[in-house]
């Protein structure tokens, strides 16, 4: 996908396959919300760099990112009222019966992504009142009943946001182009797998296709301790909470074998099997070595307390985007980089459901499957 040939019914078509947002009766008022929580998330990040100029280094990303949500929530809105964004930016048509495309809109090599002043945060500003627009004094969104007006107001919105991003050195291309990418690495149209990343490594070094992990508990003195065996084998370290406060962290391996199942990576997992991939010196070092071992402690641990916070995701089908960006920004590097989103979020709730489950019955069977990317828990006998 190219930003300088992509146009803009098409972008609109590709942003409409991970609308998530249509409501029956063709209310507007949640994509319109997200329109206005985007435009603020643009000033936000204009408010960051100008208040911490050298400190705030993401703004670079962050402002692409944000200018490509409100442009995805600004194609929805249109399309809930059957307007096709091509007729929003009929002003920029300058040949009748082309597609109209994002290069069309902005100077292209002109542009260069700038740090902002006080013009474009006016600019934004602008932006923002405008789509303040879409609602009237009593806090209603206009209705897509009435698509003269909405069209109108539409229109206007997107002149001012491109204007916004000449000003920023952003092509909007680009940030479609992001924007779709993203999209579609939580919400693809079709769900594919990669292949697993032990797929050219000999059989003894690649994670057992099928595999049953039996976890439980054992008093020991006056702790409690939990073990695991695999093939009739106790493998790994007795664990305890390490915590002053009794949270069950000790059954948190299931994330890890969670990690394995579903992502085929986990670095912990090949350690306690005794599985690294020695017969490639830098695969074994740099993605299964000590360092990759303490970033998936690191994520387990990150992912457990945000879990936490939500009955670690008891009846939940999703979790937070940025749970998943923040994830992905851990592993940066490394070979689990490659995941989409959507298999991580797979992932993250069949640990969570492991571990709900280890940790009200104290004990449970993991039956791991890599070939349907799936991991189960069962009831353990005494």
């Amino acid at each position: 996908m190219d930003g300088s040939t992509l146009s803009l019914n098409e972008y609109q078509d590709l942003a409409v396959t991970t609308d998530r947002t249509r409501i029956k009766g063709g209310n507007l008022s949640l994509p319109i919300l997200g329109l206005f929580g985007e435009t603020g998330s643009l000033l936000s990040e204009v408010k960051k760099k100008q208040r911490d100029a050298k400190a705030y280094d993401s703004y670079e990303s962050g402002v692409i990112e944000e200018f490509g949500d409100a442009l995805w929530y600004l194609a929805v809105i249109a399309a809930h009222a059957n307007i096709r964004l091509e007729d929003i930016a009929a002003e920029y048509r300058t040949r009748s019966g082309e597609p109209l495309r994002f290069v069309n809109l902005q100077p292209q090599r002109s542009l260069n992504l700038a740090a902002p002043t006080t013009e474009f945060a006016r600019t934004l500003l602008k932006l923002a009142n405008s789509v303040g627009n879409l609602a009237n004094d009593d806090g209603e969104a206009i209705s897509s009943l009435d698509p003269v007006a909405l069209g109108g107001r539409l229109k206007i919105i997107f002149h001012n946001l491109i204007h916004a991003a000449t000003e920023a050195g952003v092509t909007l291309g680009e940030a479609a182009v992001h924007n779709i990418k993203k999209a579609q690495d939580r919400w693809p149209t079709d769900r594919i797998l990669p292949p697993l990343f032990d797929l050219d490594f000999p059989p003894e070094e690649q994670l057992p296709r099928q595999l049953e992990i039996q976890i439980f508990e054992r008093m020991s003195g006056s702790k409690q301790y939990v073990y695991q065996r695999c093939n009739g084998v106790n493998i790994g370290d007795r664990l305890t909470d390490n915590s002053v406060v009794e949270d069950f962290y000790r059954f948190h391996d299931a994330f890890h074998y969670a990690y394995a199942a579903i992502l085929g990576w986990s670095p912990v997992t090949r350690a306690l099997l005794k599985l690294k991939r020695k017969s490639k010196t830098k695969v074994d070092d740099g993605e299964d070595g000590a360092r990759a071992i303490i970033l998936e402690e690191g994520v387990a641990a990150y992912v457990f307390a945000r879990a936490k916070e939500h009955d670690f995701f008891d009846g939940r089908e999703e979790v937070d985007f940025n749970l998943l960006k923040t994830v992905r920004s851990f592993v940066q590097g490394f070979e689990s980089e490659r995941c989409p989103l959507w298999l991580w979020e797979e992932a993250i709730l069949k640990g969570n459901a492991a571990y709900r489950f280890l940790r009200q019955h104290r004990r449970g069977r993991l039956i791991l499957d890599l070939d349907k990317r799936d991991m189960i828990v069962q009831e353990l006998a005494p």
